[in-house]
């Protein structure tokens, strides 16, 4: 299978989880990290088209938790939505792996063995 690219932070826990069955699955992995690079608001746009706003922003973690009102009326509308997710990366679920097929948000150990293997 072609090379899979995965984005996140990497002192996240799942994502830590994830590049380690990456790891052992001997998946060729380029690994994007948010806090160095930043995020591409093309790709994020592309990560919503593809999964839906809901499954792509983070509403559980401490940024989102921490957002005014104003910044959280923002992540209801796509279109507002990027701009937000670009500038706080932290708010996007982690992790997310684009690969040959589609995307793949968050790490359920099933849904990525039914994808990548």
């Amino acid at each position: 299978m072609a090379d899979i690219d995965l984005y996140g932070i990497p002192n996240c826990d799942t994502v830590k989880k994830a590049r380690v069955w990456l790891d052992k699955q001997g998946l060729g992995v380029t690994f994007h990290d948010y806090k160095k690079e930043g995020a591409d608001p093309e790709k994020v746009a592309a990560w919503i088209a593809a999964a839906g706003l809901d499954t792509v922003v983070n509403r559980k973690g401490t940024t989102y938790r921490a957002l005014p009102d104003a910044d959280k009326a923002r992540l209801a509308d796509s279109h507002t939505a990027v701009a937000l997710l670009v500038q706080q990366p932290s708010i996007i679920k982690r992790p997310i792996v684009e690969h040959a097929n589609g995307i793949l948000v968050g790490f359920k150990e099933d849904e990525w063995s039914a994808a990548l293997l």
